[in-house]
């Protein structure tokens, strides 16, 4: 079993070091259902995007912008929103870290 805490100090120091100010990694791939650890630095984002079928966004560190049409949501440490059914980004609005749950199709 993988450590959250662990993996969160981790990618947040990886996507420190790294010139997009990024990192992320898939922690669990049961298909359908997919979880993926992502960290970004304070500015840093994840352009618009197509939303999967059901998905939630839950914030480990830091804060975090989902944007989308229909309004964004901010959310920081410990919030947990479902992402969606639309195009949308996320921007970090501190150094941040999510875990994502997906459940594709």
């Amino acid at each position: 079993m993988d450590d959250l805490n662990a993996l969160a100090d981790e990618h947040l120091a990886a996507a420190r070091a790294h010139a997009h100010g990024r990192s992320a990694h898939l922690l669990l791939r049961q298909e359908p259902l997919r979880q993926t650890v992502i960290a970004l630095t304070a500015g840093s984002a994840l352009d618009e995007h197509n939303a999967p079928p059901a998905a939630s966004l839950q914030v480990l560190r830091g804060a975090v912008r989902i944007t989308a049409e229909s309004g964004d949501v901010d959310l920081a440490a410990g919030g947990l929103h479902p992402i969606p059914q639309e195009r949308h980004g996320l921007l970090a609005l501190e150094d941040a870290v999510v875990l994502l749950t997906a459940v594709n199709d």
